[in-house]
Parts: C-alpha cells; structure tokens; sequence
C-alpha cells in the first residue's frame, strides 16, 4: 500500500494559533487614542477657517459652468487607463499648454493630485549618488518620494539657506560627483512662513543644483496673477515648481512645471505617472478654467489680501501672537487634548477649525491651523479671536 500524503498538520499536532490578525492594529489605535492623536473623520460644519479653498472657487459658478460645458460637449467624466494607455485626453494636453503659458515654464505634466506629483518627482528624478536636502518642515509627500528614490537624503533646519549650502559643500568635499536637488515649499502649509527663495537659488546656481519648490499654498494666493512665489524663478533650467490644483484653484491635481527634458522624463520613468489611470479629463477642464479665472478675476486675490490682513492683525492683538503675514495662522498649543479641546469649543460656536497634531507637526506641536478664505468675512473673523480668546483664557476644564 502506498502511504497516505503528507498533511498540512498532523493529526495529533495542534495548529500554530497567533494573535487575532487585527490585535497589532487595535492596539495601535488604542495607543493614539491615548496620546491623543487619533484621526477621525469629520464633515465641514460652521464658517469654514479651515479648508484650503482660499478664493472659494471650488464652488464657484464659473468652475460649475466649466464642468456642465465640458461634459456637454463630450469630455468624459473617466480617462479609462493611464496616459499611456488610451487615457491619454485632449483636454490633458490642453491643461497642460494652458498652464505652461500662464505660469511662464516650457512645458507643464498633469498629475492626479500633489501627492502623486512630489511621489514621483523624488522617487525618479533624483539618481544614486545625487544628494536631496530638503527643509525640515516640507510636505509628507516630497518625504516619501525621497524615502522611495535612489539618493542619499539630508534634512536642514526650517528656512535655513546657509545649513543647504554647508550641506552641500560637505557632501562635495567628501568626493562626491552627482547633482544636488534642494526641496523646499515656497509658504509652509503649517506655519505659513515663506521659504528664502532668492537665497536658495543662489545656492542652487552655486552648486549647479536642482531647486524643487512646492508651490501648493501660494498658487492662487501670491505672485502676479496668482502664480505664486516662485514666479520670477519659473522658466530656468535648475527649477522645478509644483502647482496643487485642489486649494486655492478649488478643482484636484496638481501640475509640474519645467523643462521638457524633465516632462518627458517623468513620462517615461516616473511610476506614480506611469502605472496610474489617468486624472479625469473632466477635472482638466475645470483646472483650466480656474487658471482663466485667477487672471479675470483679480478682486478675489485683492478681497482674501484685506482679509488675510485682518485676520493676522486680530491674531496679534486678540492673542499676542505673531503674524505670520499669509493665508495661514498657526496657533500652537503644544498639547493634543488642549488643541482638541479648542477645536471642538470653535465648532460648538459655529467655526469650522480643526486641531493639528503629530506626526503632522513636531512633536509638543499641537495646533489649531486656521485659514483665512473668501468663504468668511470680517465679522466671522471678529467673532471666531473672540471665541478663540475666550477659550484660552479660561483654560481647559
């Protein structure tokens, strides 16, 4: 008789029991909740402080009569495969000629949002024995880029242009040959501070680097039309600018402008471009069109200036806290619960701000982020330093 085949288990051994599947999870949850940091989602309730939609476009008429013509003349909601693929629209292509007039760079890529954009800029772009320094504070998604490439990273502190140039220096004097890509945010979407420009790009001329900078909170917002604050800058051979569609143009995506070596090279090597479906062909219309507005429609750039104005002199004498001079007011609290606490008394009055915590910020960084849009006006911001003021005052029960 031929023995039976062997079985998974024998008969007499019992199987291998390990830990519920989702017990590492659970526990994970249960420890931010401790510490005050767990994320739960919440809808937009009360005047908006904190949503990125500064001109409040996103639920403009212009932007709804972009997308009800596009859609009656054809333009499909879906690309159905990537842009190599048969996604490949013509209102991509439009998007991205109309953005590269208006921004003032030789060609511009349509990506489906800033994430995916700073993903593969910093996962395909840089090379092994190229160096990225990036600033401390820059986005998430430029960090994971950086993790997934090839290069040797170094961190700087926040808006130092002196550390880049030392980092750099140091990494030559050690021998190395590659090329130098300096990351930086032009106005920082947590604390709101503008990044030295100027003096970065003398870095970058110094050192024959790349300068990436990440435009997200200051298109719409800052620069001539709205082009942000790294205008003067756009065009050169060294710079790379990234333009996030989903704030201030109030539509989703995000565009990167440079030379068309850089363009052509993404399409070809860069997976987040390569390996996605493409972004709606819809959207690319509406982006065009919010593109078209910030140029037609200036009074809304001057309207959120007063207000921003406003809001960062009420800031000061409300709190005694700095201005930060832009869109973006931090309020640092230090701690999770205190800056949860804030948060929800703000809602219960009527004003929509949401607490910050690590590992978004540094930690003992806690905060509220209040932004200033055109979806208020002068007496909601009055009324929301008055609550806020009140709250702080009489401390946490």
């Amino acid at each position: 008789m031929h023995e039976a085949p062997a079985v998974a288990f024998a008969a007499t051994e019992a199987p291998h029991r390990s830990a519920r599947p989702l017990a590492r999870i659970e526990a994970t949850l249960r420890g931010l909740a401790r510490k005050g940091r767990q994320r739960e989602l919440a809808a937009a309730d009360g005047v908006d402080f904190t949503s990125n939609d500064y001109l409040a476009l996103a639920h403009s008429a212009r932007l709804t009569d972009a997308a009800r013509d596009a859609l009656a003349r054809g333009v499909p909601v879906g690309a159905g495969g990537s842009r190599l693929l048969n996604g490949n629209h013509p209102e991509h292509a439009a998007l991205e000629a109309e953005a590269a007039r208006f921004f003032g760079a030789e060609s511009a890529l349509f990506f489906g949002s800033g994430y995916a954009a700073n993903l593969a800029l910093f996962a395909s772009l840089p090379q092994r024995g190229d160096l990225v320094v990036h600033d401390a504070l820059v986005h998430a998604s430029a960090r994971d880029g950086i993790r997934a490439g090839r290069a040797e990273a170094h961190e700087v502190p926040h808006n130092d242009a002196a550390a880049v140039d030392e980092a750099i220096r140091r990494w030559r004097a050690a021998g190395a040959t590659g090329t130098p890509w300096i990351a930086v945010e032009s106005l920082y979407s947590m604390d709101g501070d503008r990044a030295p420009l100027d003096d970065l790009w003398a870095v970058a001329r110094r050192h024959d680097a790349m300068l990436v900078v990440d435009e997200a909170h200051a298109t719409g917002v800052h620069g001539p039309l709205g082009r942000g604050l790294a205008t003067h800058l756009e065009g050169q051979e060294q710079v790379i600018t990234l333009h996030t569609c989903g704030k201030a143009l109030g539509a989703s995506g995000a565009l990167v402008l440079a030379r068309a070596t850089v363009r052509d090279y993404l399409i070809n090597r860069a997976r987040p471009f390569v390996y996605a479906t493409a972004p709606s062909p819809l959207m690319a219309a509406v982006v065009r069109a919010a593109l078209v507005a910030l140029a037609e429609e200036p009074e809304r750039r001057a309207r959120l200036a007063a207000l921003v104005d406003i809001a960062n002199r009420t800031l000061s004498a409300r709190l005694g806290l700095p201005e930060s001079g832009s869109q973006i007011l931090p309020v640092v609290v230090g701690d999770n619960g205190r800056a949860v606490h804030l948060a929800a008394r703000l809602r219960q009055a009527g004003f929509d701000v949401r607490a910050i915590r690590p590992p978004t910020v540094p930690e003992g960084g806690a905060r509220l982020r209040i932004t200033v849009t055109l979806h208020a006006d002068e007496a909601a911001i009055a009324g929301l330093f008055d609550v806020l003021g009140a709250a702080i005052a009489e401390g946490r029960p």
